[in-house]
């Protein structure tokens, strides 16, 4: 009996707890949002600024006009909101005006989005945003659909994509106006494009690609003997290249600059190109030390032409990374010669710092050798140099005490 009582118990209790299983799933579903939700510029509700039937036949002129002076009013009263703090408001508005924008024609329509698209990325608003991209990858599909395309309506989505921060897609379009544009032998409009593709790929930090655009640019350059083009180019291939982590073709580009500016009698820009190639060469010298003495032989260079050109800062500059490279390689006395230039190159330059710090690099330099006379005659001079700028004058002070306290007695 007591069996039969407990199997009845436990099948009640199964039976209750399936059946509250499945009130709460039905709870949980009717609850839950919709997660896909529908886009507010797909909304096909009647608006009373449109005509009867817009739909099935075309706006007249005076009624675009109208309709036009209509959604200007929208996207100002949207503005209004959103100054005002009311952000739902303001994209609520916004959305009717991009709704009524497409009856205008796409490439209203793709202006309006990309303008709208901008506010809504600076905002954060991400489903506005989303519901934007959407909306112009439709109007992509059916521009593309097109024999030819339109190139202006092209234009407005590439743009219209940088706005809302999509750059592949904006990638994809202008490589389509690329092919077109080139198909018309529009030289001017090819560079344009181009230029508009590398800068995209710069601003989302793809080295690689941005490298490959600006390079066709300086092969177009060099076509046409565009010299001042071509400087521009590779300059920013220079950048691209460094800030890609590609010192091999950092150097190629550089030396071209080189060459360029000495057939230019343009002397100016060397000692900076000179150092900077030195320091690829020493990056590449990690793996190759052979390459050492390119990196030598470039600093050198740099600090001697910074030096017949007075720019004895930039003298000062490649002469540092010479010494530091020479300390590397234990070439100690080369160090010391070239710190004796130091100081003579920030005397010159006025640079009371940079000569402080040369003193200061000077004594470490002697204090390592044991060589305790010399060292301190530096850090006297480094203190002398900090008083008159009253800054580090503990530091040199605490430097000779440590000397004195090496000092054999």
């Amino acid at each position: 009996m007591l069996r039969h009582l407990s199997k009845i118990i436990t099948a009640t209790t199964t039976f209750l707890l399936l059946c509250n299983s499945v009130a709460l799933a039905k709870t949980e579903k009717s609850q839950s949002p919709d997660r896909f939700p529908p886009s507010p510029l797909e909304i096909n509700t009647v608006d009373p600024l449109l005509p009867l039937k817009p739909e099935k036949q075309p706006l007249s002129a005076q009624e675009r006009q109208q309709l036009e002076a209509a959604l200007d009013k929208l996207n100002q009263q949207a503005a209004a909101k959103l100054q005002a703090g009311d952000t739902q408001g303001a994209f609520d508005t916004w959305n009717r005006e991009l709704r009524l924008r497409r009856y205008l024609g796409a490439l209203q329509e793709v202006q309006a989005l990309g303008r709208v698209g901008a506010i809504a990325y600076q905002k954060n608003e991400r489903p506005q945003v989303q519901y934007i991209t959407q909306r112009l990858q439709a109007i992509q599909q059916q521009a593309q659909s097109q024999k030819p395309p339109e190139l202006e309506l092209l234009q407005a989505l590439g743009q219209a994509y940088q706005q809302v921060r999509s750059p592949q897609r904006a990638v994809e379009v202008y490589n389509q106006i690329l092919g077109i544009v080139r198909q018309q032998q529009n030289a001017a409009k090819e560079v344009e494009t181009l230029l508009t593709i590398g800068n995209l790929h710069l601003d989302w930090f793809d080295y690689p690609k941005a490298a490959a655009t600006y390079e066709e640019l300086l092969k177009l350059a060099a076509v046409r003997g565009d010299t001042t083009s071509q400087l521009t180019y590779l300059q920013q291939l220079a950048y691209i290249y460094e800030q890609g982590k590609q010192p091999q073709q950092a150097i190629k580009i550089r030396n071209q600059l080189v060459q360029i500016y000495q057939n230019q009698n343009t002397f100016t820009q060397i000692p900076a190109l000179k150092q900077a190639i030195g320091s690829d060469y020493e990056s590449l010298a990690r793996e190759n030390p052979n390459l050492l003495r390119e990196a030598f032989n470039n600093y050198q260079e740099a600090y001697t032409t910074a030096w017949q050109l007075q720019q004895y800062v930039r003298a000062g500059e490649a002469l540092q990374k010479l010494i530091a490279l020479y300390r590397s390689q234990g070439q100690i006395e080369e160090a010391l010669q070239a710190s004796q230039i130091l100081i003579q190159s920030q005397q010159l330059a006025s640079n009371f710092y940079g000569l402080m710090n040369a003193y200061d690099l000077i004594g470490q330099i002697y204090l390592e050798r044991k060589n305790y006379p010399q060292a301190l005659t530096a850090f006297h001079k480094g203190l002398e140099v900090a008083q008159q700028l009253k800054h580090e004058e503990n530091y040199f002070s605490e430097q000779i005490k440590k000397v004195y306290g090496q000092m054999p007695q």
